[in-house]
């Protein structure tokens, strides 16, 4: 379900509790992406992201998007355990719509030079735009597993990282970035990044189970960040964005 957050000038695709299934801006503003020249403790993280938005005039609702690195992949009652933490952060910052968390979300853990906690890699957040301005969106990773589910009985091929079990990871995962960008009334073309997160990057994984749907989106190509998932088990992600403002803070 799609709903309009007002105050934050951009709509969100309903996801689950700690995270929405994506974003994507409202007429009039544009969502704006930006990545942290050095990685912050998320909670810190938060702090400097509050300094941002108030440097750009902008109040905390604009915050739409966060990415975070995690030290390893958690289990699915440690994952469940901090994202109680990080859901009590956004309903202190009053972000919550209804019984809604509007932010879109990655977490994964890097297999090199992994951080000795959980970090804030980078953040998104909207501002006003000019009419006639490109849609702008972020969509949440996904994983191997259906979609509004935190149960690792669910994921698919679960325990197996051959080449087969990799391509039908990969092809589900990146259905579910397909089907969500069409829920938000988005398309492959519009997408300017594509990021994908796995360590068992087999010959022709790619080529075989996730360009041949990407369609217009591979003239921007991919980026492989050599991580993990953030739960035991899962073994492949992505995320993907459209995107016209990209800065380092």
């Amino acid at each position: 379900m799609l709903i309009d957050n007002p105050r934050g000038g951009y709509r969100f695709l309903t996801g689950i509790s700690p995270f929405s299934s994506g974003v994507i801006a409202s007429e009039g503003h544009e969502v704006v992406h930006a990545t942290l020249s050095a990685h912050r403790p998320w909670r810190e993280g938060f702090e400097l992201i509050d300094a941002h938005l108030a440097d750009v005039g902008r109040g905390r609702p604009a915050l739409c998007a966060i990415e975070l690195r995690c030290p390893v992949p958690y289990s699915m009652p440690g994952f469940i355990e901090f994202n109680a933490g990080y859901v009590e952060l956004i309903r202190s910052w009053d972000l919550y719509v209804g019984d809604h968390n509007p932010l879109a979300r990655t977490n994964v853990a890097p297999a090199h030079d992994p951080p000795s906690e959980p970090v804030l890699h980078a953040f998104s957040y909207t501002v006003e735009a000019p009419a006639g301005a490109s849609t702008t969106f972020v969509v949440s990773g996904a994983g191997e597993i259906p979609e509004a589910t935190l149960d690792d009985n669910e994921i698919i091929r679960k325990g197996e990282t051959g080449p087969e079990a990799m391509r039908e990871k990969a092809g589900h995962v990146v259905a579910t970035m397909g089907s969500r960008l069409a829920a938000m009334g988005a398309n492959w073309e519009q997408v300017t990044t594509t990021d994908v997160y796995t360590v068992f990057m087999h010959e022709g994984l790619l080529e075989d189970a996730v360009i041949g749907q990407m369609g217009p989106a591979t003239r921007h190509g991919m980026r492989w960040y050599r991580s993990r998932p953030p739960v035991h088990d899962l073994d492949f992600e992505m995320d993907v964005r459209g995107i016209r403002s990209e800065i380092a803070v």
